[in-house]
């Protein structure tokens, strides 16, 4: 490709990439009402802290929850914002080929299960990493394509948290998590008439809560393959899901981790 071509599309990617950070962090407020009431092929068994047998536990408030719930500044490296209308999916409106995925849909859609009380919504989208490298002009074609690469190289986490009453906190995990074994091989999703194709789901690492787990979630669309991470996580009677999609390996251009940093400070915020 062209030098001249090259700075162009990297320059595209720049503006795509402030654009993502604008639409998912701008005009909107910290603050968030609750909402709420509303082995196979090597997969998706995993919580990485050993569950206790859980007791009966009361739910959280709204306002309670609302204290719980990430804000900005709570995650460093990252802008916190409170999700919109256009990223609720009502229950109803989440179908699934195979009803034992159901609870798998559900997370990767926030949506709340039986016995909720409720609901928090926030997208967190890490930012661009300033790394004082020269300015686009002044690179070369391979300087340019890193900076291409950089400029996509962001996360996005979209994280439901939701109080449950009594033990539906617990049955809602366990409710996942078997589904994320029963599903390992793949189901399809349709949300607003929309379908994905999702290839498989494989176990991943994290810890925190009194349980958690993690999985990598493979959509598939006409041969291509992209990743998403979807992580749950239970602190008594709470569970908190978080989705997670990188621009980068969404262009199958390179690999990203689990949010941990997310994870961890909406962990930190339960305890």
């Amino acid at each position: 490709m062209r030098a001249t071509a090259v700075r162009r599309t990297a320059l595209a990617a720049c503006a795509a990439s402030l654009a993502l950070l604008a639409t998912a962090c701008g005009g909107s407020s910290d603050a968030d009402a609750g909402d709420g009431k509303n082995d196979k092929g090597g997969a998706a068994n995993g919580s990485s802290s050993a569950p206790e047998a859980p007791a009966p536990a009361k739910a959280l408030t709204a306002a309670e929850l609302e204290k719980a719930t990430l804000a900005q500044g709570d995650v460093e490296g990252h802008k916190v914002a409170k999700a919109g209308p256009g990223d609720e999916v009502p229950a109803d409106a989440v179908k699934v080929d195979k009803e034992a995925c159901l609870p798998v849909a559900h997370a990767m859609y926030g949506v709340a299960q039986e016995g909720s009380v409720a609901t928090t919504k926030r997208k967190v989208v890490s930012e661009p990493k300033a790394d004082g490298k020269k300015p686009l002009e002044e690179l070369t074609d391979g300087g340019v394509e890193d900076a291409l690469k950089a400029a996509f190289d962001l996360t996005s986490t979209f994280v439901a948290l939701t109080s449950y009453d009594k033990t539906a906190g617990p049955d809602a995990f366990a409710a996942l998590k078997k589904a994320a074994v029963d599903c390992a091989g793949g189901f399809t999703v349709t949300t607003a008439g929309v379908p994905t194709k999702v290839a498989s789901i494989a176990d991943e690492k994290v810890s925190g809560g009194d349980e958690s787990a993690a999985w990598t979630v493979t959509a598939e669309d006409d041969g291509d393959t992209v990743p998403f991470k979807l992580v749950a996580l239970r602190k008594e009677g709470t569970v908190a899901t978080f989705y997670a999609f990188n621009l980068a390996a969404g262009g199958g251009g390179s690999k990203f981790e689990v949010p941990t940093e997310v994870v961890a400070a909406q962990d930190k915020k339960l305890a």
